[in-house]
């Protein structure tokens, strides 16, 4: 790693010099931990970074968030987005089970949560994403037999992990003015146009590089986006997780695992256990599109999912039930 290039390069995006001094610090002790195989920043495989998570899990599991931090600015100045889908791999919904845990103590208190997480241990963040389905069997079998699958699905529906800010009050301005059809039609098209600008400057979409093929693959299927409505219902079909490897993989349990977003499940997917986990646990990424619903509709919406991964399906499809008084403004 040129050290001197990087500082000015954090220097340059007004950085502040604290953060600059932690992430040269963090990213020395990665290259330290390297040169034992004679390996640099420049020349590791970024699909190894997990052992290194693993490894600050074991020695000092708070600075595991510092040092990906780092390596995704790191990432930015090299242009090694590889670094950046790894490091999504690794910190994506990682707080997912801590929320889990509060909430049920929350709704059913503090008893029946020692109850359900009695032996069990949080995967904390830096663990690697494929050990974590492991734990999820658990807790949701433990889940459903206590509370029951209703209420299990209640306490996921909200999401465990939130979602970005969105731009409420400007899709509910162009909503108002294009109604429900063209609304989605729009966002549709903003979502290739999005696309097209990572293709063309090389940069990722979420987690995943985009070429003409992931493109056309969008452009042919209006749900993926915002979605399509069908009488009173929406329907919004996920991107796949990795686009390009899910479209050439011929393996079902890879096309999945290709097809899902989440690391709490990806990993049984791979390796064919996904049986073994409750299909409920997809009311979380309902959850996700409930939570822009519920805001732009201004009162709250049913979402679920009727095909996922966890259902043995090769997409990712949920449904958004309009209400009655939105489908009367429309009509």
């Amino acid at each position: 790693m040129n050290t001197r290039n990087f500082q000015i390069f954090l220097e340059e995006n007004k950085i502040d010099p604290i953060q600059i001094r932690n992430f040269l610090s963090k990213l020395d002790d990665y290259e330290n931990y390297l040169a034992k195989d004679n390996l640099n920043l420049d020349s590791v495989n970024p699909n190894k970074l997990a052992e290194y998570t693993e490894h600050l899990v074991s020695i000092d599991k708070d600075s595991v968030l510092d040092f990906l931090r780092a390596i995704l600015s790191y990432a930015d100045y090299s242009k090694r987005y590889e670094f950046i889908t790894e490091t999504i791999d690794i910190v994506e919904s990682y707080n997912a089970m801590d929320t889990m845990f509060s909430r049920i103590a929350e709704f059913h208190g503090e008893q029946t949560r020692d109850e359900i997480f009695k032996d069990l241990i949080i995967p904390p963040v830096g663990v690697h994403p494929e050990k974590k389905p492991k734990f999820t069997k658990k807790v949701m079998k433990r889940m459903e037999d206590n509370l029951g699958k209703e209420s299990t699905i209640a306490l996921l529906s909200p999401c465990l992990h939130g979602r970005p800010p969105d731009d409420i009050e400007g899709d509910k301005t162009i909503l108002s003015e294009l109604g429900i059809d063209g609304f989605l039609e729009k966002k549709h098209q903003d979502l290739i146009k999005r696309l097209k600008s990572h293709r063309d400057d090389g940069t990722l979409e979420f987690a995943q590089s985009i070429d003409d093929e992931v493109i056309d693959f969008v452009r042919n299927n209006q749900e993926f986006g915002a979605g399509v409505r069908k009488g009173n219902f929406i329907y919004i079909s996920k991107i796949p997780y990795q686009t390009k490897k899910y479209l050439t993989i011929e393996d079902n349990n890879m096309k999945k695992y290709y097809l899902c977003y989440c690391p709490w499940v990806r990993g049984a997917l791979k390796e064919g256990t996904d049986d073994e986990l409750s299909n409920s646990f997809c009311y979380c990424s309902a959850g996700w599109y409930k939570l822009y619903w519920d805001q732009i509709f201004e009162q709250p919406v049913k979402v679920k999912p009727v095909k996922s991964a966890l259902n043995n399906d090769m997409e990712c499809t949920f449904t958004v039930h309009i209400p009655d008084n939105i489908i009367s403004k429309n009509s």
